[in-house]
């Protein structure tokens, strides 16, 4: 199939690679890779920090960026910090990024 030129082109999977929001990581997959429970990434979604995408069977998927959050977590948590606690503190350090990314933008005058 060629694709439309017109239309949006479906990523390739060269591309997913390369996408660090894409859902590559299974829960299992992932909680391995953290070296935590499945309890503890079931834990971040309940809390709402992190939200995995989940596949046509209702499986939780989760991407590289997502993971890196839920390290920052598991850093936090390990150092004596309580999740609830943990989790707002990356919430907060996540907005502070971003408001300094957009400090740093040129502002236009309207």
């Amino acid at each position: 199939m060629i694709p439309d030129p017109q239309g949006p082109a479906t990523p390739s999977a060269a591309d997913k690679f390369d996408d660090e929001h894409y859902p590559a990581y299974t829960m299992g997959r992932a909680a391995e890779i953290l070296g935590a429970t499945q309890g503890f990434l079931r834990s971040l979604d309940e809390a709402g920090l992190i939200a995995p995408q989940r596949s046509a069977g209702g499986h939780r998927r989760y991407s590289r960026h997502q993971l890196r959050i839920a390290a920052r977590v598991r850093e936090l948590v390990d150092q004596g910090t309580a999740i609830d606690a943990a989790c707002r503190i990356v919430s907060l350090e996540d907005q502070l990024h971003e408001a300094r990314q957009q400090n740093s933008r040129p502002q236009h005058a309207d």
